[in-house]
């Protein structure tokens, strides 16, 4: 069989290969006895009626189609092999000859992991910061706990600092369009709490029960989400209930109220654990996302189209799986923008290509390191991830190929990320 295989570009491999009848008889007996299975010849058992007879009772077309079929996916898988090629999306297929059984022509453009170049990255130090906890973070928690364990009392009167208010409220846009989570009903605010954006909370002091109230307000410039970052925004809003909260005194009985501590000392010091473990948690995360951007910008990765595409389909599924959750459709959200579906999708190709990017470089380093998952790693992290889940059918999805595949990427990138932060810290 004659091969010729040419880089068009650095992410697209064309192979054309050239297979003679010898190259094609395993493929046209494969395909002949595949398709005799159907078929009933006088005189003879099924499967055991001569080759050349089933042949010529099997539809010429249906033959050469399957041989076809057959030979090219064979051949392609065996020349991906052979050349050490990596694909990344079904080959674009252009049957440029075919004799049938005699001649078969084919070309093939193969969109691969183009080169992929490492810094040392055996030499790159990035300094871990250690995560802090002060008295002020503590009295923080101790404050929500107090508002939890607070006996609170319906008043009639006026609402001051310090009540609790039972409210509803709706927020619309200046065309009175509601906006996309400004609407709560039975919420309960604590005036002063500054739970809500600045304004708020202080247009509801000097209500009472059953009074209503509309005022306009601009969200803060640098608001989280981004499309009401400086939105002027109309609130009306119900109080339903004013209450006085009870004063509440922070003492040992205080903790063994809100817990199993015999002292508040005993409560600081568990609050102080929690928060310490949690901001680790967060500042390992930020380390090692750090460390991998750090690499990533060093590396020369040629990416593939294909799988910025894939990303880019991954992470728009996930904001509309979102927005679905938050009660927002994908037209509302594409309007709340201001952009069409091409221009929001051009806009997240960027950060999409920096994905591949950190995840190339990822399983390039991983190869390098000689790092791979066992058995016996995967099946334990599969009995981990089935406790977590009490449902049958939930438990049972965990052992299906292609997750059981995710799952062992998963902790060989966890290795993998492990290994360069041991070489990170290193002194």
């Amino acid at each position: 069989m004659q091969v010729k295989t040419t880089q068009l570009k650095p992410t697209i491999v064309q192979i054309i290969f050239n297979a003679n009848e010898a190259d094609l008889i395993p493929f046209r007996k494969a395909a002949t006895e595949k398709l005799g299975r159907n078929v009933k010849l006088q005189g003879f058992r099924p499967g055991k009626a001569p080759i050349a007879m089933l042949e010529k009772a099997i539809d010429p077309s249906a033959l050469q189609t399957e041989v076809m079929e057959e030979a090219v996916n064979h051949f392609y898988a065996e020349l991906v092999k052979k050349q050490n090629l990596r694909p990344v999306a079904h080959p674009k297929v252009n049957i440029k000859k075919f004799v049938p059984f005699t001649t078969l022509e084919v070309s093939l453009d193969v969109e691969v992991i183009g080169k992929i170049v490492l810094p040392d990255y055996k030499k790159i130090k990035l300094a871990k910061t250690k995560p802090t906890v002060t008295a002020a973070d503590i009295n923080e928690v101790i404050e929500t706990l107090k508002d939890r364990a607070a006996d609170k009392e319906d008043v009639d009167r006026p609402a001051k600092k310090g009540d609790q208010t039972i409210i509803d409220f709706k927020g619309t846009d200046a065309k009175g369009v509601p906006i996309n989570g400004g609407e709560g009903k039975d919420y309960p605010l604590t005036l002063g709490s500054d739970a809500f954006i600045p304004g708020f909370e202080e247009n509801l002091i000097g209500l009472k029960a059953g009074q209503d109230k509309s005022f306009k307000l601009n969200f803060p410039k640098d608001y989280g989400v981004k499309a009401l970052a400086g939105k002027a925004v109309t609130f009306a809003v119900t109080v339903k209930k004013v209450q006085a909260v009870k004063p509440i005194k922070v003492d040992d009985a205080f903790a063994a109220q809100v817990g199993p501590f015999k002292t508040l000392q005993e409560l600081k010091d568990d609050i102080k654990t929690q928060l310490l473990a949690e901001r680790q948690q967060t500042a390992d995360r930020d380390y090692q996302n750090q460390l991998l951007e750090k690499i990533t910008e060093k590396s020369k990765v040629e990416i593939p189209q294909a799988l910025v595409d894939e990303q880019l389909e991954i992470a728009e599924r996930e904001e509309r799986q979102n927005l679905m959750y938050r009660g927002q459709t994908w037209e509302e959200h594409l309007k709340e923008e201001g952009l069409s579906e091409e221009e929001h999708r051009k806009k997240n190709r960027p950060q999409a290509e920096t994905r591949v990017k950190a995840g190339l470089v990822l399983s390039e380093i991983s190869e390098q390191e000689k790092l791979d998952v066992t058995p016996e790693e995967l099946d334990l992290r599969i009995q981990l991830l089935k406790g977590q889940y009490q449902d049958a059918a939930m438990q049972s999805e965990l052992d299906k190929p292609e997750n059981r595949r995710d799952i062992a990427m998963r902790i060989l990138s966890e290795k993998t990320i492990d290994k360069l932060v041991g070489y990170a810290t290193k002194k």
